[in-house]
């Protein structure tokens, strides 16, 4: 059986059908968002949605900031689970941190994040002998350990309200916690599978051996922090009335990035404001709008200006530090003796 999934797999790579599946998904999840967007935004009133921007309390605002910060701190342990996950412990956290935070806030605004943030993060790690498929790894231990965190906080969100999910998919109630529940059964049987003995996966030097039961469940915890404070930001700039609770906007707020995700555009771009818009349907449009420019602006924007600021300073300083590199040399080149013809 497993030879045939394997041959299967095998088959479907050589004839790029899951590249060419995966493009046609994308494709389908931008077009039903522009559709969905054109019918919901063409009554929007503009200047109510630039008053709503402008009426949002500071101390909200401040607190999503906060919350925002905080998401992007705990992204910070995605990296530093990861580097320590491969075998280099020597990598300090600021690197960590470093990394993390530049190859995320980039990789969100830019699009296609595993080729950017992959990029940024070779750049900074090369500098402390990580290699192009070390850094693959981190990329995929950390890739692993957000998309284990979604599936928790779907999972557990959707088969506590199941009816959050049906504004977002259209799928009745009991069949999303059943999907829900299918979900949860599948990271247990995933925790129990890494738990009994390592798991690699991979081919020679691009072998990966996956975290172990304990190290999974930490995996876990860190991504439902992470989207718990993200989903924090946007549930305190979201209207007060009416109040929904913070699980209803969670559960749509997750459903949303997911499917950004799938369509590979820049932040979800169209794709989540669609997504929160027919989720979040109760609510006054233009407050919504509001809240979501500001969420934008909070955790994309306002990052993504600090790590390219933040990156420039640091080549400006390596770019420096190389050039008094020769001069030191030459310096310390031993002189040649008077009367040997010898450069030395």
């Amino acid at each position: 059986m497993r030879i045939a999934i394997r041959r299967t797999i095998e088959v479907l790579r050589e004839k790029q059908i899951l590249h060419k599946l995966g493009v046609a998904v994308s494709i389908a999840v931008i077009a039903a968002a522009c559709y969905v967007l054109y019918h919901i935004l063409r009554g929007i009133d503009h200047d109510r949605v630039l008053d709503a921007m402008g009426q949002t309390e500071p101390t909200s605002i401040a607190l999503a900031a906060l919350f925002v910060a905080a998401g992007y701190f705990t992204l910070t342990f995605y990296d530093l689970f990861a580097v320590h996950a491969i075998g280099r412990d020597d990598v300090p956290y600021r690197v960590n941190a470093l990394a993390a935070f530049t190859s995320y806030s980039i990789g969100h605004n830019v699009g296609a994040s595993a080729l950017t943030g992959g990029a940024v993060r070779y750049r900074i790690y090369s500098a402390w002998g990580l290699d192009a498929i070390d850094v693959a790894k981190v990329c995929f231990l950390a890739g692993l350990t957000f998309w284990l965190g979604n599936a928790a906080v779907l999972g557990l969100g959707v088969a506590y309200h199941p009816e959050a999910a049906s504004a977002v998919d259209l799928l009745p109630p009991a069949v999303n916690r059943v999907l829900a529940l299918l979900i949860l059964a599948g990271l247990m049987v995933y925790v129990a599978w890494v738990s009994f003995k390592p798991r690699c996966v991979g081919r020679g030097s691009w072998t990966v051996t996956l975290p172990g039961g304990k190290l999974t469940l930490l995996q876990i915890a860190i991504g439902i922090v992470d989207l718990g404070f993200c989903a924090l930001a946007m549930y305190v700039l979201t209207p007060d009335e009416p109040n929904v609770g913070f699980v209803v906007v969670a559960v749509i707020f997750v459903s949303a990035t997911l499917l950004g995700f799938a369509s590979h555009s820049p932040g979800g771009l169209g794709v989540f404001d669609a997504a929160m818009l027919v989720g979040l349907w109760q609510m006054d449009k233009e407050e919504l709008l509001a809240g979501m420019l500001l969420f934008r602006l909070l955790y994309y924007i306002v990052p993504f200006v600090i790590s390219v600021l933040v990156l420039a300073v640091r080549e400006i300083v390596l770019g420096a530090r190389l050039k008094r590199v020769p001069p030191l040399a030459e310096a310390l080149k031993p002189k040649p003796v008077r009367g040997d013809p010898s450069p030395g």
